[in-house]
This record gives structure tokens, C-alpha cells and sequence, in this order.
């Protein structure tokens, strides 16, 4: 199973930028950048702290897909 994410879908429909969300969540642009791209998986609290930013569940921006 792999995890991936429509951060950059809740993110883009709200207009903000890559930076914006980063100010919120406390975060540098680049963790941002590399959330959306799969390159780096959040930590729980990182995870949670994005869902309470956003206003929604966990699972709305993040999800397991199967590898097959």
C-alpha cells in the first residue's frame, strides 16, 4: 500500500500558495513541495495539523492506495 494525497487539490481550490499553507501549518514551503509530490511522508501531528488548516478530516487529504 502506498499513501498518497490531494493536498495540493484542497490547497489550489482554496488559492493558496505553496507558501500560504506553509505559513499556516508552520511548515517550509519545501515540506509542502514534497508532501504534495510523495517525496516525504508527514508525521502524524504534520498530518493532523494540515487537516485542522484545511477544516477537514485527515482522510479527506490523505489516503492508501493499492501498490497492484
Amino acid at each position: 500500500m502506498r499513501l498518497r494525497n490531494r493536498l495540493k487539490d484542497h490547497r489550489a481550490a482554496r488559492g493558496w500558495t505553496q507558501a500560504d499553507l506553509a505559513v499556516m501549518a508552520q511548515v517550509s514551503r519545501k515540506t509542502i513541495n514534497t508532501i504534495e509530490n510523495e517525496v516525504f511522508t508527514p508525521s502524524t501531528l504534520l498530518a493532523l495539523k494540515l487537516a485542522q488548516v484545511f477544516a477537514v478530516a485527515v482522510e479527506d487529504l490523505f489516503y492508501l492506495e493499492d501498490d497492484d
